[in-house]
């Protein structure tokens, strides 16, 4: 069986709301709200976060460990790079890219994405190509090959950036995708703003049985 590692993408740095991940909502941080969260994934072998390799995100990192899941250095910038290298070091045959604003990610969709990514044989699979889930439910899954295959040849610091987007635009991979039955994607339930950390705050008040708050 091929092992599939969740990479969980991490840090303080943030124009609109600084130190997000680590915002409290209740009794926890946003970043273990998430983490928790992608436990209840049944076909994730393993959780690791990426962070910048900084005096700065030293805090996330040493918070993650205390929480118990690992924690992985790398570039702030080449993000392409951070997730090769945390990949490469834990053995990752099909990576699952999050990112660490997203505390409300679905472990069931990130299953179905990862089904998807299985039985389509694609290099690529998400929920992202055409956006049809509320933003912050994204969902990415790549194999090891495709994201080796670009880390070696990216060159544009966009897509060192963003991680997938040589993948996704180059037309050298395989690409497949989930779509939702309604196209939700209007909806804002990312955090990026203070807005949006009130919402989430009230929507784990409510609903906190369910989602083991």
């Amino acid at each position: 069986m091929e092992k599939v590692v969740a990479i969980v993408q991490a840090r303080m740095g943030s124009s609109r709301l600084p130190g997000k991940v680590l915002a409290r909502v209740g009794k926890r941080s946003v970043i273990e709200l998430l983490l928790s969260r992608l436990t209840d994934s049944k076909l994730i072998e393993q959780i690791v976060v990426a962070v910048p390799d900084d005096a700065q995100n030293q805090i996330i990192f040493d918070h993650v460990e205390q929480l118990g899941f690992k924690c992985a250095k790398g570039s702030e910038s080449n993000v392409l790079a951070r997730f090769h290298q945390t990949a490469k070091k834990n053995g990752a045959d099909v990576v699952v890219r999050i990112t660490g604003d997203c505390p409300l990610v679905d472990p069931n969709l990130v299953d179905e994405v990862i089904e998807g990514y299985f039985s389509s044989g694609a290099d690529y699979f998400s929920n992202i190509n055409t956006p049809t889930y509320p933003d912050g439910l994204d969902v990415e899954v790549f194999s090891w090959n495709a994201l080796n295959k670009a880390y070696l040849e990216a060159e544009s610091s966009h897509d060192q950036e963003h991680v997938t987007t040589f993948i996704r635009e180059s037309g050298l991979f395989s690409i497949g995708g989930l779509a939702c039955e309604e196209d939700l994607s209007a909806m804002r339930w990312t955090l990026d703003e203070a807005e949006d950390l009130e919402l989430i705050r009230k929507i784990f008040s409510n609903f906190a049985p369910d989602i083991k708050f």
